[in-house]
């Protein structure tokens, strides 16, 4: 473009000049060797551009003749290069194909047209052909050769890193993730796995470190930077919960800024809160939390906040995270297990019933056996509470990649995925062993619900008198002599016998029974009532 716009401007300024020469007409003598030579001044200027390009194109044609070889040479290799190029893109379409037998053909046609220190493509598509063949031997030594070169380390690296990640070298696999983290932050594979493994090893501080020179590399979005700088601070917190409460309650504190809804760090703020005794403040974020989303282990956290409290006022505030989230089912079940701690039988069953009625699960159940326990110990109705336990959904837990936990991990220990943990029903748990056609119905299982047998004292009572008639029995049989013997006659014949075993009757343990030789008392029939 730019030497056409060249050329036409040429073009113009000369048809300018023949046109000033034209409008303004002259004579041109020269004096020469005592000859007088004259002629037009526009003749003079054509015959002089006509002797420059005339110059020019003698200067072009000597130039071509004289760098002819050369310029043969030239041609011929860069049609050599230009089928080693087409070579190696077949080869790359074969190997990405899964063809072995042309990835490797192609391989070695383009390593005869192209030097691989010129083209270290060649290099990848001779690695790629030995993994398809199952030469993973072959294929390490090229992946190493290119994370030599500074032009493919990061592919040599890379390739290095799938490969111990295939033979279960974690190790080997974190050296090379961690040495192209280092030297490029910007590779999104080798900064997640490098996050995963310091998280994984609890190497909190490098982690974030590592996480902030992603976000400046804008790898990963603000977003998601926030949540796992999030959960970082959260493990973090929740290591120093012991030794360092203040620290702890710092990182949590941060972390509920970058994730506001994050029971986790709610709980380990609320926990090194109460360690320094600031009771008040550590209500406050778990009741923020409870807003939110209320969760089993936050209402927990929240009654027994003060150890002194009786389980009145434990009742109390159970009864306030209910008002907080009313018609919810962790309310529900957090006022009925506190009025199950406090006696208050009656509130606990209808809060328990509530709940169950608006989630049938397990938890619900197994409260309702609780308190069918305390109240009344009728084990017949104990056991038909359990019977729905078994049958109805499960609770959630958290769960990451199939594994659950009974509490919260950074990090998974399944895959060491980062986040990895979600609080939900567990995969394949979702119900219990139900028969086809049946539902679990808190109204149904009041309705086969059985009468209460008596009072827990009353039961108690029923249970030892069936247990001392039990026992009067087996004593009475024990003491039953065994029966006479019959004389043999004098004349008879002597037959050796084997000695049959006899009943053993020993002494029994009742102590009120004492002459075991008196005569066995009449059979008595007990009726168990």
């Amino acid at each position: 473009m730019i030497r056409l716009v060249v050329f036409a401007v040429l073009v113009l300024v000369l048809g300018y000049g023949f046109s000033w020469l034209a409008d303004r007409p002259g004579d041109l003598s020269l004096v020469w060797e005592g000859q007088l030579y004259q002629t037009k001044l526009i003749v003079a200027a054509s015959g002089l551009i006509a002797l420059l390009a005339i110059v020019m194109v003698g200067w072009w044609l000597v130039r071509t003749i004289w760098t002819s070889p050369h310029s043969v040479t030239r041609y011929f290799r860069a049609r050599k290069r230009d089928r080693g190029y087409q070579a190696l893109s077949t080869g790359l379409i074969a190997a990405g194909a899964g063809n072995a037998l042309l990835a490797r053909k192609m391989a070695a046609r383009s390593r005869g047209l192209i030097r691989a220190d010129q083209e270290p493509l060649i290099n990848l598509l001779e690695a790629q052909a030995a993994l398809i063949e199952g030469r993973h031997d072959e294929a390490r030594a090229k992946f190493e050769a290119m994370a030599n070169d500074p032009e493919t380390r990061e592919l040599g690296l890379r390739g290095l890193y799938l490969e111990a990640k295939r033979l279960g070298a974690k190790e080997a696999a974190r050296q090379y993730a961690e040495k192209a983290a280092d030297t490029a932050p910007y590779l999104p594979w080798a900064a997640q796995a490098t996050l995963e493994y310091r998280s994984q090893a609890g190497h909190w501080d490098d982690a974030i470190r590592l996480l902030d020179r992603q976000k400046a590399a804008r790898v990963i979005e603000k977003q998601e930077a926030d949540r796992l700088r999030g959960v970082l601070l959260t493990a973090r917190a929740d290591d120093k919960l012991e030794s360092d409460p203040a620290g702890a309650r710092d990182d949590a504190t941060y972390a509920l800024k970058l994730i506001p809804d994050f029971q986790p760090a709610a709980l380990i703020a609320a926990k090194a809160l109460f360690r320094e005794d600031k009771v008040r403040k550590a209500a406050s974020i778990l009741e923020q939390a409870w807003r939110a989303e209320p969760h089993p282990e936050v209402g927990r956290a929240y009654v027994l906040a003060r150890s002194g409290d009786s389980t009145v006022d434990r009742l109390k505030r159970a009864e306030r995270l209910e008002a907080l989230r009313p018609n919810n089912v962790e309310s529900l079940l957090v006022v009925a297990q506190a009025a199950l701690d406090a006696r208050d039988f009656t509130k606990a069953r209808v809060k328990a019933e509530a709940a169950a009625r608006m989630q049938p699960r397990e938890a619900a159940f197994l409260l309702l056996a609780d308190i069918e326990e305390a109240d009344t110990g009728d084990q017949g109705r104990v056991r038909h509470w359990l019977a729905q336990a078994l049958k109805a959904p499960r609770d959630p837990a958290w769960v990451a990649d199939g594994f659950v936990s009974d509490k919260w991990l950074p990090v998974s220990p399944v895959t060491g995925r980062l986040d990895a943990f979600e609080w939900k029903a567990p995969f394949g748990q979702l119900e219990g062993p139900v028969e086809e056609g049946s539902t679990v119905s808190i109204d149904t299982a009041l309705k086969t619900l059985p009468p209460v047998r008596g009072t827990r004292s009353e039961s108690a009572a029923n249970d030892h008198r069936i247990i001392e008639l039990e026992r009067a029995a087996t004593i009475a049989e024990a003491a039953r002599p065994a029966p006479a013997s019959v004389p043999k006659p004098a004349n008879a014949a002597v037959v050796h016998e084997q000695p049959q075993p006899q009943p053993y009757y020993g002494m029994p343990d009742d102590p009120g029974v004492h002459n075991t030789s008196a005569e066995p008392e009449p059979k008595t029939r007990l009726r168990l009532f």
